[in-house]
Formats: structure tokens, sequence, C-alpha cells
């Protein structure tokens, strides 16, 4: 049974939306984090090495990172259909879309956050008008990021846009506003707001 690392009201929710939508056993371990505001201290039972949140336990096997458990629980329930498996034609969409989430999108909002200013160049840095740009595009394709299947990577994008598309962070846009509003309409994301607090 799939162990995830959870504390309510973090990032670590949209795998109780994944974990619903691939429909296994799982349980749900939540631990302490430390807060924005530096309080607090790393949770001894929680194996990410930052004492960050989500992290996933697996028969022995640990993942943490956002892309990096998507990709595990899409791979390892390739029955589930929520991530082209190797040999697919849309899989290498699906790695370049999990891989831009935490490469470019993530570190977007952040220097936006902390209103720093965004060094241009090769790093690849991008700021966030930039980094949606492409995902405005994919979307004008379907209404998912890999067309007309929803796959584990709308988990990521979807439910940060659900996030923050009342927020200065973000223009407003009719596009993103709509897959935000499909991503979190699903049954199964209904299901892990009610399993959110434990």
């Amino acid at each position: 049974m799939i162990t995830l690392f959870h504390h309510p009201k973090t990032r670590s929710t949209r795998f109780i939306f994944l974990l619903e939508e691939l429909g296994v056993d799982y349980r749900i371990q939540q631990v302490n984090v430390r807060k924005r505001d530096g309080t607090g201290e790393r949770d001894p039972a929680n194996p990410h090495p930052l004492g960050k949140v989500p992290a996933i336990l697996d028969a022995g096997t640990v993942v943490f990172e956002s892309s990096a458990i998507a990709l595990y629980l899409t791979d390892r329930f390739p029955q589930s259909r929520l991530g082209p498996t190797v040999g697919e034609p849309q899989r290498g969409a699906y790695l370049s879309w999990l891989a831009y989430y935490s490469g470019v999108l993530e570190p977007a909002f952040v220097s936006k956050f902390l209103k720093t200013e965004v060094p241009r160049g090769t790093a690849g840095w991008v700021v966030v008008e930039e980094a949606l740009t492409p995902l405005v595009e994919a979307l004008g394709r379907g209404p998912y990021l890999l067309g007309e299947h929803f796959s584990a990577v709308d988990v990521l994008y979807g439910t940060t846009f659900a996030m923050f598309r009342q927020s200065p962070l973000m223009e407003k846009s009719a596009v993103i506003d709509a897959y935000a509003e499909r991503t979190v309409s699903r049954p199964a994301y209904q299901r892990a707001l009610a399993r959110e607090g434990g």
C-alpha cells in the first residue's frame, strides 16, 4: 500500500487527488512541516530529505518531489491510463510537461512571489508570462495538456492554476481558468478535499 506523507493545506493534497484518480489503496500519514515564518521542526517520521511534503513510501521505496511522484505512480499503475507508458506516442510530451512544471513554472512563480529579477540567458528561467505561453497554446488544442486525455500532468498544473487564478502572480486567462475549473471539478478532486484533513 502507498503511504502519502501529507500536511493539510499544502501541495501534498494534490497527491490525494492523484491517488483517488488512480483508484489504488493508500494511506495518509500526516506529518509536521516547518511554517513559512520558520517556526516548527522537521518531523522525524517524514522521509523527505528536507522534511517537506509531499513524499510517498511504496514497499520500502521513498519518492519525493511532485514531478517524480507523479511519474512513479503512473508508471507503477499503468492500468489507470493517467500517464503514457514507454513507447506510447505521448510519452515524450508527458515527460516534458512533468519536467517543465518543476524546472520552469515553479521557479517562475517563486521568482515573482519573491519579487526577484529573473536571470536571463541560457539558464532556462523565464518570467511567469513567458512560462504560461506554451501552456495556453497546448490547452488551445485540447481540454488537457495531452489533448483529450486527462493525465497526472493535469493534476499538477490544474491544481496550481486553481490556487493561483485569483492571485496577482498570474494574469487573468480564460483558457487557464476553464482548465483549472475542469480539473478541480473532477469527482476525485472532491474526494481528495474530503480526505485532506487526514
